[in-house]
Parts: C-alpha cells; structure tokens; sequence
C-alpha cells in the first residue's frame, strides 16, 4: 500500500499495527523499542501491557531530551553500533527518524532486526534522501545548517542533528534491503513533515523544495519527504533473519 498521507495519520497507522500486534499475542506484554528515542514525541500505547526501551545516540542536543520522556521504561544514549540489544528480545521495533542521521546505517539496522522475534513488527520512519527536501538537508553545508536552523524550524525542534543520509536511506533502498533479508512490508506511505517546511520561513523552504523538483525534473520530488514502512519479521526459519 502507498500513499501520500498527513503526519497524523502515520501515527494512527503505527497505533493500530502494534494494538493488532498486542491482540496477536492474546493480550501478553509487548516490548517495544525505540531507536531514535530522542525526539520528544511519546509512543502512546494506552490500555495495553508494554514495557518501552529506547536508544539513540549520545549527542548533546539529545542528553536533555530523552530523561524527560515520559513512555521510556529504560533508556540507552550511545554508539549504536555496540549499544547492548539482546537478540530476539522485542515484539515492535520503532524507528523514528534515525536511520539519515547516522553512519553505518545498514549495519545498526541489522543489530536492531536481531533484537526483533520473529513475527514481530518493524516500523520505521525516514526522511527520504532523494526527495528534494532529503537531497536539500545532506547537501547543506555543517556550518550553514547550524547557523540557519533555528530561523527555519518550529522552535521545539530538536536539532539541529547530523544529516547523513546513507544510500539506504530511500525508499527504494530500503524496500531492497527488506526484501534481501526476507522482510515482508505490510504498509508503505509517503508525507511530507520536514521541520523546515512548517516554521517562520515554510514558505521559503517549500519554495526551494518546489524549485529542486522542477530542475531536477520530478527525479527530486517535492511531494514528499518522509517514508513509513510496516515491515513483519516472518516467522519462517528459513528466511534470511540477522
């Protein structure tokens, strides 16, 4: 299924995928984790038994940020690459913006798919390194982001974060790696959330945003930014699992 939905509606598609999950399992304690905990967006699962782990990594702009959420059973803040995440240990993985903001992404998102039981739900969003707001943000300087973010972003954005954005980090990457390690997709939408694009200046960054896709001749789209993936860890042995 694609689409190209509000931000709003991502979150009710995760809602109703882990309530479906935690009904799947007769009602047992889900535990969930959170890669990319440091965004100060709670993960609401009311009326259901949970136990919520996250991690990201230990950067300054989110020390002050993940001690403050309030969904966090227990929490982690390091290199993503050695952070302790036992094997087959969660039922939902959620992983919300990280994977453009660090390096080695492919290899972090193997460690975390080990963390995953089988049968278990992997929900991930991403900003899209190949639309015209992605190729914008990796492509802006350090020092110009920094210099200019706070004047384009809402003012409770965290940030400004690394902008990486590995090959994986599209949505046609992402769909090949999901299908070389057996993964099957379930749900795929496309938004547009870009911090930028809804502050003082949207007006400008949409403008950018519009122009890129006009040179670039629609290969840079305008019309989205951000890709939702619900991707099932199958239950099969034989499927490739990490």
């Amino acid at each position: 299924m694609s689409d190209v939905r509000s931000v709003v509606a991502h979150d009710d598609l995760f809602i109703r995928r882990i309530r479906e999950q935690w009904t799947e399992q007769l009602g047992r304690r889900l535990d969930i984790l959170i890669a990319g905990c440091g965004r100060p967006d709670p993960l609401r699962v009311e009326r259901m038994e949970a136990r919520i782990t996250g991690i990201d990594e230990d950067l300054p702009e989110l020390r002050a940020i993940v001690p403050e959420r309030d969904d966090l059973d227990t929490w982690a803040l390091g290199d993503l690459r050695s952070v302790p995440l036992p094997p087959r240990s969660f039922d939902v993985v959620y992983i919300d913006f990280l994977v453009e903001r660090i390096q080695y992404a492919e290899l972090v998102l193997d460690r975390i798919l080990a963390g995953l039981r089988p049968g278990g739900l992997l929900l991930i969003r991403m900003r899209d390194r190949t639309s015209a707001y992605g190729f914008c943000d990796r492509l802006l300087p350090g020092w110009l982001r920094r210099a200019v973010w706070r004047r384009f972003v809402p003012q409770s954005t965290v940030g400004p974060l690394p902008a990486v954005y590995e090959p994986v980090t599209s949505r046609e990457s992402l769909h090949s790696f999901c299908l070389v390690r057996g993964l099957r997709i379930t749900d795929d939408l496309r938004g547009n959330s870009g911090p930028a694009l809804y502050g003082p200046w949207g007006g400008v960054a949409r403008s950018i945003c519009a122009l890129v896709d006009r040179l670039s001749g629609g290969r840079r789209t305008a019309a989205h930014d951000e890709v939702t993936l619900v991707i099932r860890k199958p239950q099969n042995h034989f499927a490739r699992l990490i």
